[in-house]
Order: C-alpha cells, then sequence, then structure tokens
C-alpha cells in the first residue's frame, strides 16, 4: 500500500514543476480572500471558525476520497459533526 505522501509525489513528477506552486498559491490567495469577504458581514471570530472548519472537513474528506483513509462510522459521524456545527455556528451569529 502506497501512502498519500508518496501518491502525491509520483502525480507531482507528471506535471509541469510550476504547476503545483501555481496551484497552491492560488488556492491559499483565494481562501484568505474569501476570508476576508465573509468577514465584512459576519463577526471574524466566526468567520474564522468556520473557514478552518471547512478546511478541516475537505482534507478529511479528500482523505477518504482519494487516499482511501478509512471511512469508519465514528470518522463520518465527527464530519458530519462539524458540517453541522458549522451550520450552527452561522445561524446562531447576528449579521
Amino acid at each position: 500500500m502506497r501512502s498519500g505522501l508518496r501518491r502525491a509525489a509520483e502525480a507531482d513528477a507528471r506535471l509541469h514543476p510550476a504547476t503545483p506552486t501555481a496551484i497552491f498559491l492560488v488556492a491559499v490567495v483565494s481562501s484568505f480572500v474569501l476570508l476576508a469577504l465573509a468577514a465584512r458581514e459576519i463577526p471574524i471570530g466566526t468567520a474564522y471558525a468556520v473557514w478552518s472548519a471547512i478546511g478541516i472537513a475537505g482534507a478529511a474528506t479528500a482523505g477518504i476520497l482519494l487516499y482511501h483513509e478509512p471511512a469508519t462510522a465514528i470518522r463520518l459521524f465527527f464530519l458530519v459533526t462539524l458540517v453541522g456545527s458549522i451550520i450552527g455556528l452561522k445561524l446562531a451569529t447576528p449579521t
């Protein structure tokens, strides 16, 4: 079984050397711009919590889908709980 890091390195080797860096930079800049836009409408604490939770849920989901990490019942339960908490936090925040 290959590790996720090894699979990523193999995929990276097939790309132009600048492509992964460009993708990363676009993702980081986009992410911070969207966080700044959200912070205009909702408190920064809520915006940052939602921003962080989306990244956590996205990383865990990508691990399950792309790298065949185990999708145990408890893991899925906590992912659903995390997403529910994000929704609840947003609904409980005055705008």
